[in-house]
């Protein structure tokens, strides 16, 4: 058997394609470049013979009953390589036309998003923004610590819908309860008089009677015992009222405010691909088929008045372009300003009408309604196209995660933000001391991979980002940010031109995540014609 040295790759009698009988060396855990004129062998070389190999080897490692899924690899016509390890290839072209991938599921950054809003995330109210809690009796024993030694107070249990009635009364007799709390004062069950003009949201069941906030240990099992009783005969609610100040205090071990109930933040809500998150109108792909504005619109520099809006053109649709053009004074809309200088309102005008014109969403509403005729449905057919979705706005998820926030700030917000925006907020994001503990790991792990993300020049995308319309040289940066991120050594990465496309300032960045995923213990190689990549590579081989 013939010996070879374990410090390098070694490649006798490489033919495939161009190449003619090629033998070389390659020094492991190095970074080496390949460079040489167009159709010198490079490719072949690195990804016909190495990699290809290098896959090969691999899977025949496999055992039988895996290999009979992934099919058989043919051998490269090549004499012999020793030495090799295992390949990875990042290549410039796009690897997924999964129109649910994303840039934030590609770089694993959605999901530790995901995971840091299940954990720290508070959900705010629709209408007040108030913090949306589940009490327990903690929080009421917490609440009565804080008020004044002086303070007198009541335990109540509200009646809820589900009780009023004349029976819950008398149950409540069978029970041995005798007092009730009604519009402030305190009344005998038996007094009550339940009729129609009975106020029932003003009607609470009184659980017990205390005075002060210092408790010694029997006080404080017996108040710990009326808030739990409160809680039963409330269905879940309980109120504290405060006879100095004359103002309720209410807790709630459901997850509402205000009587609207609220979803708990978990990791499935924050999930486009399963259906308790995933927006109910577009399904979690962000877009649905409608009206596309850009057909509709299809030159922004032209004024409404000259005719910018394309399906208002003709003899018979230009009665919709007159009505605009003769009522736009009094709503002062600017019809010979073009659509481009428009306003975000004035924008909203024109789609959405006024008190006095129709707008475009109403004309498409009128051919719908007359789609019976041909000629209408052939009008719509035009400007149909995949729009954003107007539920979710394009972020894929329902309504509900707008309300949960991590530092004023909700997911949907972060991402349409830039990687570069979101590094800066997380950068900047302060936590109380039980969230950073909750989190830390979450936070490195994120910082981390936005960092690498900055380092290859991709901070002007989004998140949100649909990773099918990447390029080519786009998405082979991401698998090299995601390939570092991973952390992975003892493999042999091989890149094609990772530098096409990239601005001099950013060709820098890319040398040290190049050099940081060597220096974790990998080979590299690197199909490049670049100076300034070649100057910093360990060796450099030139073919043709």
């Amino acid at each position: 058997m013939t010996s070879y040295n374990k410090n390098y790759i070694e490649i006798i009698g490489a033919k495939v394609h161009n190449l003619k009988n090629v033998n070389i060396r390659i020094k492991r855990n190095s970074f080496t470049v390949f460079t040489g004129l167009s159709g010198s062998g490079k490719s072949s070389l690195a990804f016909d013979t190495l990699f290809a190999e290098g896959q090969r080897r691999y899977v025949e490692s496999l055992s039988s009953y895996a290999r009979q899924f992934l099919g058989k690899i043919e051998k490269p016509a090549v004499d012999h390589i020793n030495g090799i390890s295992p390949a990875i290839s990042i290549e410039q072209k796009v690897n997924t036309r999964n129109p649910r991938s994303t840039v934030g599921t590609t770089t694993e950054i959605y999901d530790y998003l995901k995971l840091l809003y299940a954990r720290i995330g508070k959900t705010y109210a629709k209408d007040s923004n108030e913090l949306v809690k589940r009490h327990s009796h903690t929080d009421v024993l917490q609440f009565l610590g804080k008020i004044s030694k002086d303070e007198r107070f009541l335990i109540l249990a509200p009646c809820g819908e589900e009780n009023r009635s004349i029976s819950w009364i008398k149950s409540l007799k069978i029970k041995g309860y005798s007092r009730l709390f009604y519009k402030n004062e305190i009344v005998s069950i038996e007094d009550i008089g339940i009729d129609q003009k009975t106020e029932w949201n003003k009607l609470y069941l009184l659980i017990d009677r205390f005075a002060g906030n210092e408790f010694d240990e029997d006080e404080t099992l017996r108040l710990t015992d009326s808030i739990q009783t409160a809680f039963y005969e409330g269905h879940n609610k309980c109120s504290v009222f405060l006879y100095q100040k004359g103002s309720y205090k209410s807790f709630n071990k459901d997850f509402e405010h205000n009587g609207v109930t609220y979803i708990e933040p978990s990791l499935h809500l924050f999930s486009f691909n399963n259906p308790l998150g995933a927006c109910p109108k577009c399904e979690g792909f962000g877009s649905v088929i409608g009206i596309d504005p850009e057909l509709v619109i299809p030159d922004k520099g032209l004024s409404i008045y000259q005719g910018a809006v394309a399906c208002w053109k003709g003899e018979k649709m230009s009665e919709w372009l007159d009505q605009v053009v003769l009522n736009a004074e009094k709503t002062s809309f600017p019809i010979h300003k073009s659509y481009a200088s428009l306003s975000q309102e004035e924008k909203e005008q024109i789609w959405n009408g006024t008190d006095h014109f129709h707008g475009i969403h109403d004309f498409f509403k009128f051919l719908e309604q007359n789609s019976y005729k041909i000629q209408y449905r052939v009008m719509i057919s035009r400007y149909r196209g995949k729009t954003p979705c107007p539920e979710c706005e394009g972020t894929r998820l329902r309504s509900d995660t707008r309300y949960i926030k991590v530092g004023d700030r909700n997911i949907n917000e972060l991402v349409n933000m830039s990687i570069s925006d979101l590094s800066a907020f997380f950068n900047r994001l302060r936590l109380s001391e039980f969230e950073e503990n909750m989190c830390k790991r979450i936070l490195s792990e994120l910082r981390f991979r936005l960092d690498y993300m900055l380092d290859v020049g991709l901070g002007y995308l989004t998140v949100n980002r649909s990773s099918n319309s990447l390029s080519g040289g786009e998405s082979q940066r991401i698998q090299l940010a995601t390939s570092l991120g991973s952390s992975l050594v003892g493999s042999m990465y091989i890149l094609d031109e990772p530098s096409i496309g990239l601005h001099p300032r950013d060709t820098k960045r890319l040398i040290t995540v190049l050099r940081k995923l060597n220096k974790l213990g990998n080979t590299l190689i690197v199909v490049e014609h670049d100076e300034d990549i070649m100057d910093e590579a360990d060796e450099i081989v030139d073919l043709g």
